[in-house]
This record gives structure tokens, sequence and C-alpha cells, in this order.
């Protein structure tokens, strides 16, 4: 609670108030003594699972009886924020801890405490079994993403904080995850993928006018380019299809099995063909690379983890269409 000072704690007279330092401070009319007020120190911390969720407790006691917030209590004389984040974790919820980092501190007025200063730190679990005590009525894991309603202020932010440190790190293993797995689910270069598809007549136009004039695919001058453009922007248009498997693998294997054999009985030698397919995989890379953002870590994934999608994707394309044209 706010403190309501009538006498001073030095002579025993009663306290005044004047006007100290530019601001209304208690003062004790025969002595002087100044009091300084200053906002109570609060520590809180951040822990997560495995499965990303933080974890709760239900307050025992008031202010805000009944609702969930994050482990916290006043820090004691003689113990530092982190030390007192540390106590107050382990005995509300029965958690061992480390600091990892700080990632708030927020300075708030509470009708039943006064200013509060309030320190939360991101800590990791050491030890110790999730179990209610001291001020917590019940302790549990809540998502991220389905949190109940959290009355302080402060721990809305920490928790805002904490997402976002990770927000590239969880992307990023989410897609990788997928990569290795299955691909029918978002992935972070699907922006990438998105935008090749929307310019697809561009990077067709760019590989068009190589293919024509290169050494290693010369019997490409002998079909009509208008044939060759509206064939390759059709296949790029649905270049997202391809890499995350909609089209099926049968499907794959006989597009490019067929085409391998179309271009043998017009002529082709194979070296050509495959030539003409490692020229489109390099534009539609150069367009990718040049239109992708850098500043980040996560930008440098996308544009990464596109590469390692598009060489799986032309890799099986070469291979079914030299089995095609054999």
């Amino acid at each position: 609670m706010p403190i309501d000072r009538k006498y001073c704690m030095v002579c025993g007279e009663r306290v005044t108030n004047k006007s100290v330092e530019n601001r209304v401070r208690d003062v004790c009319s025969c002595c002087g003594t100044v009091f300084y007020d200053n906002p109570l120190p609060v520590a809180a911390s951040v822990v997560l699972n495995e499965q990303r969720q933080v974890l709760l407790v239900r307050r025992r006691n008031q202010p805000f009886q009944g609702h969930w917030c994050l482990p916290m209590g006043f820090a004691e004389v003689g113990e530092s924020n982190e030390d007192a984040a540390r106590r107050e974790l382990l005995e509300e919820t029965g958690v061992e801890g480390v600091k990892f980092c700080l990632l708030d501190a927020d300075s708030v007025h509470n009708e039943f405490y006064g200013d509060l200063l309030i320190v939360t730190y991101k800590m990791e679990k050491v030890g110790g079994q999730e179990e209610a005590g001291d001020d917590a009525e019940e302790v549990r894991y809540h998502s991220l993403d389905a949190l109940p309603h959290l009355p302080f202020t402060s721990n809305r932010k920490a928790i805002e904080a904490c997402r976002r440190m990770y927000r590239e790190s969880w992307a990023i293993r989410d897609s990788f995850i997928l990569l290795h797995t299955t691909q029918e689910e978002s992935m972070l270069s699907d922006q990438l993928v998105g935008l090749i598809e929307k310019n697809a007549k561009k990077i067709a136009g760019l590989w068009l006018a190589e293919v024509r004039r290169a050494e290693a695919t010369w019997s490409y001058r002998k079909i009509d380019p208008e044939i060759l453009l509206g064939r390759v922007t059709a296949s790029l248009a649905q270049f997202g299809c391809w890499l995350k498997g909609e089209v099926s693998a049968e499907e794959f294997r006989t597009f490019y099995q067929l085409l391998a054999q179309e271009r043998k009985q017009q002529g082709f030698e194979i070296h050509e063909i495959l030539a003409a397919l490692s020229l489109l995989k390099k534009h539609v890379w150069n367009f990718a690379r040049s239109h992708g953002i850098w500043d980040e870590l996560i930008d440098m994934y996308r544009v990464l983890e596109l590469n390692r999608r598009m060489a799986a994707f032309f890799d099986k394309a070469m291979v079914y269409t030299a089995r095609g044209y054999k």
C-alpha cells in the first residue's frame, strides 16, 4: 500500500508536504528530514516449455485474486531482482530456473501497492517440478496463441517481447522441419515462390532469350519461340504446386518423360534438354535472389530454403528427363 506518513521516523514530529526538487514530498516539520518514496521492485519470470507454452500461476491473493499472471513477487532487502525472480519462481511454481536474458522493465502504478518497477526475465527451467505453492492456487502452461486474461500489463508486454525474440528462430525451425518432412503446410520460402509465379512470364522471357542464343542449346532455335514461351510460363505459373507436392509424383514424372521424348523426336540431343533445364533453374534462382530481402536472418534463410527446394525439384526433373529420353 502507498505510505501515508504522519510522523517523522527520525525525531517523531509531524510530517508536512513541501516542494523539494520540483516535487511535493513528505518533509519533517522539525528536523527537516526528506522522505523519498521509490517504486517497489517486483521480479517476474517467463518460462517456456518445449511446446512453446508459457508458465502461468493463478493468484491466490489480492490484487487480481483468481486471475492468471507470470510467477512474480517483491524483491527483498539484500536481494537482487534476478535472485528475487528465481526465488519467486521456485516458491510459486516449484520450478528451478536460471536467467537467460532481461525481457522487460516496466514502471506502473497499482492502486493496491502504489508505484511499482516490474522487471521480467526470460528464465530457463533447470530443475524442479511444476506444483502450485506459496501465493498460487494453480500452475499451468498456456499456449502463447490462447492466453487467458492477464491483468498486469507488464506481463503482457514481457510475453510479447519473448514472442518477438523467438519469432525468427521458431519460424526457421518450423520451416526447416517441413522441408525435411512434408511440404503441405506453409513454408517461409513460399513468399518467394509466389513472387516467381506472379512473374512467370518475365522469367520465362529471360530464359527464352538465353536458350535460343546459347551454343549448348542450339536446337531450341528450331522451335517456335511463342510455343516455348507459353509452355515455360505455364509451368512457372504453377511452380508452387510442383514444389508443394500438389502435383502427384506420377504426374511429375510423366510430364518430364514426355517432354524428353518429344524433344528427342524433334532431333534434340540429351545434353541440350538438360542444359535448358539448368538455364531455367538459373533464371528462377537469380530472380528470387534479386528480389529477396537480406536485412534479417529470417530473410536469408527464406532465400536459402528456396534454393534447397529448387535443387531437389530440378534434380528430379533432370533425372526423369534423362530416363524419358532413353
